[in-house]
């Protein structure tokens, strides 16, 4: 069945090491994400024209474009433009960081917009400025509502950095397919093996993330 080559040198070592390389990069990425989407999202609720306007083609930008092709217009691009080379790393964290703030914004926005007017309109009565309306009324709502979806923003970021592999970084995947390459004569039917591992290994990295959202939705609810 292929799983014999995980037992052969070092090979299962490398998969968890690149598992743990596309955790880091996400997780980064996730907490990036979190303080400027919160930022950038209540920017948004302000309604002000031009924010609006800058808000809505940004959020445009990440939707209608894949992820892969922002990694290569940042890694490739910069490259190209400036004469500088930036790392794969850093690229991913930019790329995703970018991905992750305007899904964080736009969750943030949405969860704004649920709360009722007569809030603010409380909080002015009871001589509250507008910051300290945001402190102490608005943002501990906004946390306990975005808790479950930011858990399940952190589980789609990490599948989606297995795209990382296509500039360079040595990943699950990458390192995966490295050892198909090294036992392809040896053991013809490697590919399953290692790619049922690396299925378990993105399962047991998940799945308790997933089911924390779901503890949270019910606790929240």
């Amino acid at each position: 069945m292929g799983f014999e080559v995980l037992f052969k040198g070092k090979n299962m070592v490398r998969l968890l090491q690149g598992l743990g390389v596309a955790l880091q990069i996400s997780l980064i990425s996730v907490a990036i994400s979190i303080v400027l989407g919160l930022i950038l999202g209540m920017l948004m609720s302000l309604k002000k024209p031009f924010i609006n306007l800058v808000s809505r083609v940004y959020l445009e930008i990440v939707r209608i474009m894949p992820q892969m092709v922002l990694l290569f217009i940042v890694f490739f691009g910069y490259t190209k433009l400036t004469g500088r080379n930036i790392s794969a790393e850093s690229s991913s964290l930019i790329v995703f960081s970018f991905w992750g703030t305007a899904e964080m914004a736009d969750l943030v926005r949405g969860c704004m917009a649920g709360i009722p007017k007569i809030q603010y309109e409380s909080s002015r009565a009871l001589g509250l400025s507008r910051l300290q309306t945001y402190i102490y009324v608005i943002i501990p709502q906004i946390v306990r509502r975005l808790l479950p979806l930011s858990i399940n923003l952190i589980t789609r970021m990490i599948k989606t950095t297995s795209l990382i592999m296509m500039i360079g970084i040595v990943e699950v995947l990458k390192v995966g397919q490295q050892i198909i390459e090294a036992n392809r004569k040896s053991s013809p039917h490697a590919a399953f093996g290692v790619f049922a591992t690396i299925f378990l290994l993105y399962f047991i990295a998940c799945w308790p993330i997933s089911c924390l959202a779901k503890y949270l939705e019910k606790k929240l609810a």
